[in-house]
């Protein structure tokens, strides 16, 4: 970036008639340029320029009313002085290049990120005195500037601030703003860079209890189960001997036909399953703010997410808009074994950085999105319920192994802001509990490892597998 200084004008060939034209809309773009990089250079003068230029205007009409030849020459010199100074910074030409790095990209609400900002002079010429300033959003806190003294021939200097929210989202810092000015203080110029860069701000993860899940055992992994990948004995698909198998699982049969020892393939591990639904809907919460009913939904939902995913679970996020991260061409919307978990997790925190309350009215689209019986664990953050959205997340119990449910106390949470009667939450939590949830109260100040051992102590958690609780099928379930 040449911070400061006019454009050249770029040169054209003679020697075409079309080149002549492109010349001369290019010098008249030029010099249109020009111009605006004049007025900007007038309108750059401080108080103290325009006070200069105003008394030199003052002394000149005064030398000629009271015929004093003495005063116009002060009155010159008091104009020329700042309009010089413009000059003097419109034509310095500081060719700087500035870079930007942030120290995390990604921090979770209420932690505070560094900025790391370098200035390095590209030029043969020392720079003068420079204000440099980043323009950051006014949640983070107060715009930074430093002042940067003489810079050397390639030289650089590295500066770097704070920055700190409590609401999450995603936050653009940039351009990054160097201000020129001349020795007197009489004019002062601005110039930007063009690149920005992004901190996102994710939610509160708050560390959850470990728990005993569904089918572990020795050798098996956190949240897995054995089956086998072969229906029948007809359906084997055999693979050759391995020094150590077992001499039982050889098959007579694929070894006779292809003439070598072949073995009926070994159980496979399965990866446990689970959805988190995160119910966005407006009219669900009350409030907004860090404190919010709803932000500790969300909280809580990135909390249940990353801590399954540390677990060994397939976890995919769902909204009561029916869309899922990660999508479904992933595995069928969960992820996949291994590597990816930090990928996903990653994606997952990025996805409820920038969740907002949605319009829908009811829990359907996220009913239509659960696949019949297939979907293990869900773990689900309800804001307040009617009737009929109680009836429809009582339905999705159907479609699922085990189901939790942290339902927030919405008069609770509203401060008598929104009266509404007690005995509707409990009315509510009774009938999910009769559709076969484990459904808890969540009132403010609570912490979802308290009620995720509230959980597992209701038999949400710890429920054996042959329970009522479990659903019969225990797929990606809690044990």
């Amino acid at each position: 970036m040449t911070a400061g200084g006019a454009p050249m004008a770029p040169g054209y060939d003679d020697g075409y008639r079309e080149g002549d034209r492109e010349g001369d809309r290019e010098g008249d773009r030029e010099g249109k340029e020009d111009k605006r990089g004049v007025r900007s250079a007038l309108a750059g003068l401080t108080t103290r320029g325009r006070s200069f230029l105003a008394a030199g205007v003052a002394a000149a009409v005064c030398s000629y009313v009271l015929g004093q030849a003495d005063l116009l020459r002060v009155g010159l010199l008091l104009a020329a002085l700042p309009l010089v100074c413009v000059a003097v910074v419109y034509r310095t030409r500081y060719r700087v290049a500035g870079s930007r790095r942030l120290a995390p990209a990604r921090v979770p609400a209420g932690s505070e990120a560094r900025v790391h900002l370098r200035i390095d002079n590209v030029s043969r010429l020392p720079t003068g005195l420079l204000m440099l300033q980043d323009r950051v959003p006014y949640v983070l806190g107060p715009r930074p500037r430093f002042v940067l003294d003489r810079v050397e021939p390639g030289g650089r200097r590295e500066v770097s601030y704070r920055v700190r929210s409590d609401l999450r989202g995603r936050y653009p810092l940039g351009p990054l703003q160097l201000r020129l000015n001349d020795p007197f203080g009489m004019c002062e110029l601005t110039r930007s860079f063009s690149a920005y860069d992004t901190l996102t701000v994710v939610p509160r993860v708050e560390p959850l209890p470990l728990v005993r899940f569904a089918g572990e055992a020795a050798g098996y992994g956190d949240g897995r189960h054995r089956s086998l990948a072969l229906a029948g004995e007809d359906d084997v698909i055999p693979r050759g001997y391995r020094h150590g198998d077992d001499l039982r699982r050889i098959h007579w049969r694929s070894t006779a036909r292809y003439g070598e020892l072949m073995v009926r393939r070994e159980e496979q591990p399965q990866r446990a399953s689970c959805t988190v639904l995160l119910d966005t809907r407006l009219v669900a919460h009350q409030g907004s703010g860090p404190d919010s009913a709803f932000e500790w939904a969300v909280s809580g939902a990135a909390s249940a997410a990353l801590h399954l995913l540390e677990r060994g679970y397939g976890v995919r996020l769902l909204t009561d808009t029916g869309t899922s991260v990660p999508g479904p061409d992933s595995g069928g919307g969960f992820t996949g074994t291994g590597h990816d978990s930090a990928d996903t997790a990653g994606l997952m925190l990025d996805t409820l950085a920038v969740v907002d309350h949605s319009e829908e009215e009811g829990l359907s689209r996220a009913y239509e999105a659960l696949r019949g019986g297939n979907e293990g664990l869900l773990v689900a953050f309800l804001g307040d319920l009617d009737e009929e959205q109680a009836t429809m997340v009582g339905r999705m119990r159907h479609r699922t192994g085990t189901a939790v449910a942290f339902v927030l106390d919405g008069a609770a949470w509203s401060r008598g802001a929104w009266a509404a009667d007690p005995r509707e939450l409990e009315d509510r939590l009774r009938m999910l509990r009769e559709s076969g949830w484990t459904a808890l109260p969540v009132a403010p100040g609570a912490t979802l490892a308290q009620l995720w051992r509230q959980a597992d102590a209701q038999g949400g958690i710890g429920a054996d597998a042959g329970s009522p609780m479990a659903g019969g099928g225990m797929t990606g379930g809690w044990a």
